[in-house]
């Protein structure tokens, strides 16, 4: 019988031991397409899919495609998205699939058989969440990544405007501060859990309004935003002060403008890493 796969969670801290915990986004928006120079066509999609994959492969440990920009090509979008999940699997790259899924029953366990099933053409290694329908509408994802080995990072604390609306609700005892403690739950019986949260990195004021928990979830945290959003290692230090696990920072824009150029798109990619180093990581001269 085949080795069982070892947990999402436990690849992940391996591979940002390697590569450092950069993420980069994969979002191919219309205006980043003309500027590249390419048509807003699924051909332009996978000239942008594989550039960014040379650009990045060997220096960073995960992506994350931004679903909604393949998904608004059709089925040939999707097509482009499936090549550069298995490329990026070939070239020893997480991917998250930032897809945002939340349903309830069989709808849910449809998106978990698409996106965290073994031969699925869409399986990533992990895939965003939508708990808004309760935190337990999630169980089919939250077995099928257990039973493969893949992970789901859960939306809790995002840095949206309207957000605020619903996951600041019950002050000390806020929804957000209910996913944290949910998704704490997931992970008590794993190394390095491998259910996630999705934590904006410019949020550290509503962290700390709310006092989540954040110390307590032994799973890895995905914060977006750095970059273009405002955010650098001050605010993620503000956010996520005390937190054991791994911090996913996640930048787009500031590095894909870069682009057209591989080369230009590298030193993106280490200028932003150069700059979410830490004082001690910068005196080791490790990401």
């Amino acid at each position: 019988m085949p080795e069982p796969r070892a947990t999402f969670g436990a690849r992940l801290a391996s591979a940002v031991e390697q590569w450092g915990s950069l993420c980069v986004g994969v979002d191919p928006h219309p205006s980043l397409l003309e500027a590249w120079g390419l048509d807003d066509t699924p051909e332009g999609l996978r000239r942008f899919s594989h550039t960014v994959l040379d650009a990045v492969s060997g220096r960073v440990s995960v992506i994350k495609p931004q679903v909604a920009l393949f998904e608004r090509h059709g089925s040939r979008g999707f097509a482009v998205l499936e090549d550069l999940l298995a490329r990026s699997a070939a070239n020893g790259l997480l991917t998250i699939a930032d897809a945002k899924r939340g349903d309830i029953g069989s709808t849910m366990a449809g998106y978990a058989d698409a996106w965290l099933r073994d031969g699925s053409a869409l399986a990533a290694d992990a895939i965003t969440l939508s708990p808004y329908l309760g935190f337990e509408s999630l169980r089919p994802a939250l077995t099928a990544a257990r039973e493969s080995g893949r992970g789901v990072f859960v939306l809790a604390l995002t840095s949206n405007p309207e957000g605020a609306s619903v996951q600041h609700v019950g002050g000390e005892n806020s929804v957000a501060q209910r996913i944290v403690r949910a998704a704490a739950q997931e992970n008590l019986a794993d190394g390095p859990g491998s259910v996630g949260l999705v934590i904006g990195a410019t949020a550290g004021k509503a962290v700390r309004e709310l006092r989540l928990e954040l110390e307590s979830l032994n799973g890895p945290i995905l914060a977006p935003g750095v970059g273009a959003q405002g955010a650098g290692r001050r605010e993620l230090d503000a956010a996520f002060a005390g937190v054991s696990g791994v911090v996913l920072p996640n930048s787009s824009r500031e590095i894909l403008r870069a682009g057209p150029d591989v080369s230009a798109l590298k030193e993106a990619v280490e200028a932003t890493q150069n700059a979410l180093r830490t004082p001690a990581e910068a005196g080791s001269g490790t990401d």
